[in-house]
């Protein structure tokens, strides 16, 4: 093992953290990601920024909160002059690609005032988020009668099913994400009902395996220069279907219960049961769908973990493991029917946790191989991690970066905890149950922190906090914002959020050490500021204000004005 010189970093789209054998799922064997686990460093607190796909990864790339870098919402453009993973890496010598998701929407309007042209080497990093890019696959192409999600969605990846001979003006829906029944009948994968049923597609050709063929072509071709290869992938994501044999793997006797209670549901805080009402929690509420949908979830994530093998035997067998470190996390979980809940989009840790693995190919991390770190981490610490091992210099970059480099708890030289609580937020103004509310798009923003024993979910609008006790409910049922016994830990908590909000995080064109800097220099451009004497300041600094002449015009002066 030498050291690492590249960064191969793996993102997951809707994996939850508890079903990874490594991190304690019973039933759902991972034997490959735990196998990473094993010579790395697995992270237990790993915590996103956001519950949605585009903020949370905006937050990632920028190693900004959603606050700062302000692209709150899945069509919310991340705006021109954030800069990105791409920015940081290229300047410290290393270049960083892009191979599948980044559900980024880019600035068009700001582009286009400052005279930024798309086709542009500049204003295509700025439009890709800052990647360059191999393939962008964001894995959407559902169409509506007002067109399609994304007019760039899954164009190469249905080139290469055309190619393979799946027919169609559309074979990413009809073949890769639904299902076929004897009569020809396409049942699509967009309907929970078949979700149990096996994609209408040959398993190599599916999604998961092609964008592993195609983060290896990429590391394959790719010289002596460093390089960071961002892979992204687009499942275990919905439509929850997947091809045989991954749809017949898992029944319900590998199934966990829901994490759900009654009571819950009964006295639930009135923004959390607005999202309760959601269709997507009604149907998940529903163990009949609920399971349907387990079967698909879990054989995605079988078939995820099955191709990590594929792509770390690679890796193996080509001496890139030695010098190359690997990430492989998560942009968010999934509820599931926890908490009556589906999709992402609140607070519990099935949504805002994630899994974080880190392997380091080099002789420091040795010290720490396979074990598990219990600092609260979050996503927004990758991007000074990865400066750091491109050789940059992550610390510098305080003023911008507002997550905080690994590399010394991989090295085992952390001195102290790395944080004292973990932020979360979520903008749901776009959202149904903002209406249902009557909320303004000012109001509806709901804020987490979270320590190792509570979690405070704050909501703009007037209402009360929610408040969890992580040591004796790690389930989070029991929701103690309203009671007065715990008054003084919500105020501490609200403590912690305040001081947050009040962080300097727009201040980016500066760094601290220039403003530290500036608190001792003496003005050496003749700025002369609450000087009684000439004597009274250096000669040196009022050398341009002694011992001159000037003729006298004040008559002059006077004569101008009297003419």
């Amino acid at each position: 093992m030498a050291r690492a010189k590249n960064i191969l970093f793996i993102m997951f789209d809707q994996l939850r953290w508890d079903y990874l054998s490594c991190y304690g799922h019973p039933h759902l064997a991972t034997p490959h990601i735990d196998r990473l686990a094993a010579r790395g460093m697995r992270f237990d607190r790993a915590y996103i920024q956001s519950p949605l796909c585009g903020p949370s990864r905006m937050s990632t790339y920028t190693g900004r909160y959603v606050h700062s870098h302000g692209a709150s919402g899945n069509l919310v453009p991340l705006k021109v002059g954030e800069r990105t993973l791409g920015d940081y890496l290229r300047d410290a010598g290393m270049g960083c690609w892009l191979v599948g998701k980044t559900h980024m929407e880019a600035d068009a309007e700001g582009m286009r005032r400052l005279g930024l042209e798309a086709d542009s080497v500049i204003g295509a990093r700025i439009a890709e988020c800052g990647f360059d890019v191999f393939e962008r696959d964001d894995g959407m192409r559902p169409q509506g009668p007002d067109g399609f999600y994304d007019e760039r969605g899954a164009l190469r990846y249905n080139a290469y099913l055309r190619a393979r001979g799946y027919e169609g003006d559309n074979p990413w829906h009809d073949h890769a994400n639904s299902a076929i029944d004897d009569a020809g009948n396409v049942l699509s994968g967009w309907f929970l009902g078949n979700s149990d049923l096996p994609a209408n597609i040959a398993e190599n050709d599916s999604e998961t395996p092609y964008l592993t063929r195609r983060g290896i072509e990429f590391i394959a071709a790719q010289g002596s220069a460093p390089w960071c290869c961002h892979l992204s992938y687009i499942k275990p994501h919905w439509p929850y279907i997947v091809p045989a044999p991954y749809h017949a793997l898992y029944g319900p006797d590998q199934f966990l219960a829901p994490v759900r209670s009654q009571a819950e549901y009964d006295r639930a805080h009135p923004v959390y049961r607005s999202f309760m009402e959601a269709p997507v929690s009604k149907a998940f509420s529903r163990d009949d769908v609920r399971e349907k949908v387990l079967r698909a979830y879990m054989g995605l994530i079988k078939q995820c973990d099955d191709q990590m093998g594929v792509l770390f035997n690679w890796l193996e067998e080509t001496g890139r493991m030695d010098d190359t470190m690997i990430v492989l996390t998560s942009d968010h979980g999934d509820y599931l029917g926890d908490h009556w809940m589906g999709e992402k989009t609140f607070f519990h840790d099935a949504a805002t946790r994630v899994p974080l693995i880190i392997y380091d190919p080099s002789r420091q991390a040795d010290a720490t191989r396979g074990t598990v770190c219990d600092e609260l981490v979050e996503c927004i610490d990758l991007v000074p991690t990865f400066v750091d091992v491109a050789g940059g210099d992550a610390a510098a970059l305080s003023h911008i970066l507002e997550g905080r480099s690994l590399l010394p708890l991989l090295h085992g030289r952390q001195q102290g905890a790395l944080r004292g609580f973990a932020i979360c937020e979520y903008d749901y103004s776009m959202r149904p149950a903002a209406a249902r509310l009557g909320l303004s798009t000012r109001d509806a923003r709901i804020f987490m922190v979270a320590t190792r024993e509570w979690k405070l979910i704050h909501f703009e609008g007037g209402f009360r906090p929610m408040l969890f006790d992580l040591v004796n409910d790690p389930g989070e049922l029991a929701d103690l914002g309203d009671s007065g016994a715990h008054r003084a830990i919500v105020d501490r908590l609200y403590e912690q959020l305040n001081g947050w909000a009040k962080r300097p995080s727009q201040r980016t064109t500066i760094t601290d050490a220039k403003l530290v800097a500036g608190r001792s220099a003496k003005s050496r451009k003749g700025v002369m500021i609450g000087v009684v004497e000439e004597e009274d300041a250096e000669p040196e600094l009022t050398l341009h204000y002694r011992g001159r002449k000037a003729a006298d015009l004040r008559q002059h002066r006077e004569q101008s004005r009297e003419g």
